[in-house]
């Protein structure tokens, strides 16, 4: 008998008649519920180590932004390059081509391992990029002291990530959310240990943040692979084996996922490029802006869970070959994130106070991160709809297109007007915010218009 961690959460759908929207609305919420769960569980990890690192100390807690702006471009970055393993999974499952499956996963696992080293290496020069970025040298200095101790985890993430896009192209999320509570719980523990100073270790601060985040990479890591290798059924998914058309298929991810994660970089650089105008108006505001940020990424893992479900909802029914359902499948997503991201609103925009005070006990810092997270009501619809939208054109397999009209919503809109509020505007960091506001309204629009044009052509497998 099939364990409930074996059986797939989104099983293939015959191919023919289009499906039902109560059918697709179904499906959706098998994959994307453990799948937000589990990205949430991601950001609830940062917010644990921003939170902890906050109550260390102020100056802890700018180190900590500062490095984790290089972190996330890097991370972000890594994401797009392995994503191609979603897109590829689910359409060949949609196909009924289940055996390639596992050849897709195991070409990813070695270039997510070249790619997570390159980008190790680059964590170890973080104080000269950090300062070629307009970084103070005290910030500069404190960040780079916790990217080297990133740096060693960040190949254990690349082939985290793959593994468990892999899973989650079969329709199976489910491992990954489970794993990820006894990573919550692990991360926590190891910040208690090595921020403050127990059981023997010396107080380290934010570079005990970045210590935990290394040793939890590998765990799970470690975990989700045993979970692969144990797999009952895996003989049907080529997780053994000679690679057939490795090559070819080495070819496909970079096809995909060049264009991703270089989208993905610029993206995540122009939201850098927003914090790093926040740390050139003091550590106070910066400090306050992470705050306001990080509650945006973490009602954003809903989006980032959503668009995932999307992602492999809109590939099987690429892999079938049923336009119809492609365009359902892909609204499906966005309705679901609208009705998301509405519930989160209010208490956002009503309890800024209180929400600030969970990450910091600054006086100084809780009026200004409580102002911000006001406004981050306004951006987590608009924020939500774009990054499902952007995850229905990738499982339709187009990505260049999409990812120019996101960068032109970052880069042309959200940093120039943010530079232009914040400093000669006088409005400070609610002016950065503001700026976001904009881009993710414009980036939903043109990707919406995008999918209501895709959707509407013949698609095919990559």
């Amino acid at each position: 008998m099939t364990s409930i961690l074996s059986a797939p959460q989104s099983p293939r759908d015959a191919a023919g008649a289009a499906l039902t929207f109560a059918t697709h609305l179904r499906q959706t919420l098998k994959l994307a519920v453990p799948m937000i769960i589990a990205r949430a569980g991601l950001l609830i990890m940062v917010a644990v180590d921003t939170a902890m690192v906050g109550h260390y100390g102020t100056n802890s807690l700018a180190h900590y932004a500062a490095a984790n702006a290089l972190q996330i471009i890097l991370i972000l970055v890594g994401v797009g390059l392995t994503q191609g393993t979603v897109i590829m999974v689910a359409q060949a499952v949609g196909a009924g081509d289940e055996r390639t499956s596992g050849h897709i996963w195991r070409v990813g696992m070695v270039q997510g391992t070249v790619f997570g080293v390159l980008m190790g290496i680059l964590c170890l020069f973080g104080e000269p990029i950090l300062l070629a970025v307009g970084q103070t040298p005290e910030l500069a200095a404190g960040g780079a002291g916790v990217l080297q101790w990133i740096s060693w985890g960040f190949p254990a993430f690349m082939m985290w990530a793959t593994t468990g896009f892999f899973l989650e192209g079969l329709g199976r999320p489910l491992p990954g959310m489970i794993m990820m509570f006894g990573a919550v719980l692990l991360n926590a523990f190891l910040n208690w240990v090595f921020i403050f100073g127990h059981l023997g270790a010396p107080a380290m601060g934010a570079e005990g943040a970045a210590i935990t985040t290394s040793v939890v990479r590998w765990v799970m890591l470690a975990a989700l692979i045993a979970y692969v290798l144990w797999l009952p059924d895996g003989h049907k998914f080529g997780i053994r084996g000679p690679i057939e058309s490795a090559l070819a298929l080495a070819r496909k991810h970079r096809r995909i996922g060049y264009p991703l994660g270089l989208a993905r970089g610029l993206e995540v650089a122009a939201f850098s490029a927003l914090t790093m105008f926040a740390g050139w108006l003091g550590t106070v505001p910066l400090a306050g802006y992470q705050i306001a940020f990080n509650l945006i990424g973490l009602a954003f893992m809903c989006a980032i869970g959503t668009s995932s479900a999307a992602t492999v909802r809109v590939g099987n029914a690429i892999g079938r070959g049923n336009a119809i359902d492609v365009s359902r499948a892909g609204w499906t997503g966005v309705l679901i994130i609208v009705v998301i991201m509405l519930c989160i609103m209010g208490p956002y925009m009503g309890f800024g106070d209180a929400l600030a005070s969970i990450y910091s006990d600054d006086p100084a810092v809780i009026p200004v991160a409580a102002a911000l997270i006001a406004i981050t009501g306004f951006v987590l619809v608009f924020d939500g709809v774009q990054a499902v939208l952007m995850g229905c054109l990738r499982g339709s397999g187009d990505v260049w297109f999409p990812s120019a009209l996101q960068l032109l919503a970052w880069w042309g809109l959200s940093v120039p007007i943010g530079w232009a509020l914040a400093f000669p505007g006088g409005a400070g960091a609610n002016g950065l915010m503001w700026a976001v506001l904009v881009g993710a309204f414009a980036a939903s629009v043109s990707l919406g218009v995008r999918f209501s044009i895709i959707s509407r052509r013949p698609g095919r497998r990559i």
